[in-house]
């Protein structure tokens, strides 16, 4: 049997089955997984997916047309868009971009997400930042717009590695290799 904890102040559509705290929305098309929090005020549209153990922090809106894989962190205040050039007079309900937040990533408070994007699993953006191209695997990004300044582990340190080019790196907080293979950063091989 699934537990359900929501506020009686919450709005949920039939079909929600997680967490949701005060002033929330989950619309009733939403796919949800299992293990999610959703806090104060936080609206979650129809054509939105959201894997298991997804923590999303108060007021933040996820519209249509964006994807959280497994373990996304959103941090309070962070802002996803799905039209890029948005006027109120003019309908653009099929202009939609598609928006893919990859597995562990996380969006730190206040960030701005622009619609059409991918970022990369394990990515970490900083609070504030503003995200409109692709990021990768790991990368931490920062400012507006955001650019690349480092290279995060799984757990959520900054790894001492190059922005580009090949090197490696251990987590100092669990001791997994981290190698930097043509400005592209994975998780060290362990086979022989």
């Amino acid at each position: 049997m699934r537990s359900i904890d929501i506020h009686p102040t919450a709005i949920v559509d039939d079909g929600a089955g997680t967490r949701v705290w005060h002033w929330a929305h989950i619309s009733g098309g939403a796919n949800i997984g299992e293990r999610c929090s959703f806090g104060q005020n936080v609206f979650v549209g129809n054509d939105v997916l959201i894997g298991n153990n997804v923590k999303v922090q108060n007021n933040v809106s996820i519209y249509d047309a964006v994807t959280l894989e497994d373990d996304v962190f959103c941090g309070p205040s962070m802002v996803f868009t799905n039209v890029y050039n948005p006027r109120c007079a003019i309908a653009r309900k099929d202009e939609y971009r598609t928006t893919l937040i990859k597995k562990g990533a996380t969006l730190g408070a206040n960030c701005t997400i622009v619609c059409g994007v991918t970022v990369g699993e394990f990515a970490f953006v900083a609070a504030g930042a503003v995200i409109n191209r692709d990021v990768k695997p790991y990368a931490l990004m920062a400012g507006v717009p955001a650019r690349q300044i480092g290279w995060m582990s799984e757990f959520g340190e900054k790894l001492a590695l190059p922005l580009t080019g090949d090197g490696q790196a251990t987590c100092p907080n669990t001791g997994k290799q981290y190698t930097l293979t043509n400005g592209n950063c994975h998780i060290a091989s362990t086979q022989p």
